[in-house]
């Protein structure tokens, strides 16, 4: 990972580049995080990844650096509610605007992970895989990863017959015996839990 997208921005006079990213679309409970990072030009954070190629030990270490260490940093939760009103491409967009915004020193450019992006109003550019490939987007899939799963180990405690402390939300087959079992909690997205009661009819709701 070089700081070379950085390095482009900063050529074209940018001076705050902040990368975001999100973790939690795939779940059918929870909330989505998105995560806005500003790091300091050149800095050196070893073992800086993607988050999905880290274990949980690693995020968690490099979150405490990342937070220590950056310029600025943000994050935005939105709930599992909303996603179910306004799907959850636009909760996705929403929380990304919303974490970039909330930054307590304003980015000036934006790279985002991915192909996609809606509603921010910085000059900003989409790169796929970005997180593999932008510091400042490592760092904020980080981030924005070790709060989500930080998040539903608290969900765990208050709904304990779920696991959400194991799968985080995601749909695995303990989750779905827990949903057979129990039906849904009050942070499970039920417009992502179609699919499971055309499967399972009969299943409580």
């Amino acid at each position: 990972m070089t700081w070379e997208f950085e390095e482009r921005a900063w050529a074209q006079g940018y001076s705050a580049v902040c990368g975001v990213d999100e973790a939690g679309r795939g779940p059918v409970a929870g909330p989505v995080c998105a995560a806005a990072v500003i790091l300091p030009g050149g800095i050196v954070i070893e073992g800086l990844n993607d988050s999905k190629k880290l274990s949980e030990k690693k995020r968690e270490a490099l979150f405490e650096v990342i937070t220590r260490e950056a310029l600025a940093w943000s994050v935005s939760l939105v709930d599992e509610k909303t996603i179910d009103e306004i799907n959850i491409l636009q909760a996705t967009y929403r929380a990304m605007r919303q974490a970039v915004e909330g930054l307590p020193h304003p980015a000036d450019f934006v790279y985002v992970d991915g192909n996609r992006s809606e509603g921010l109003s910085l000059p900003h550019e989409c790169v796929v895989a970005g997180d593999g490939k932008i510091p400042s987007v490592a760092a904020a899939s980080i981030v924005a990863k070790v709060t989500r799963d930080r998040l539903m180990r608290q969900f765990a405690e208050r709904y304990p017959a779920y696991g959400f402390e194991k799968h985080k939300g995601y749909e695995t087959r303990a989750h779905d015996e827990a949903l057979l079992a129990h039906g849904p909690c009050p942070i499970h997205r039920m417009s992502f839990l179609k699919k499971f009661y055309e499967k399972h009819p009969d299943a409580p709701r």
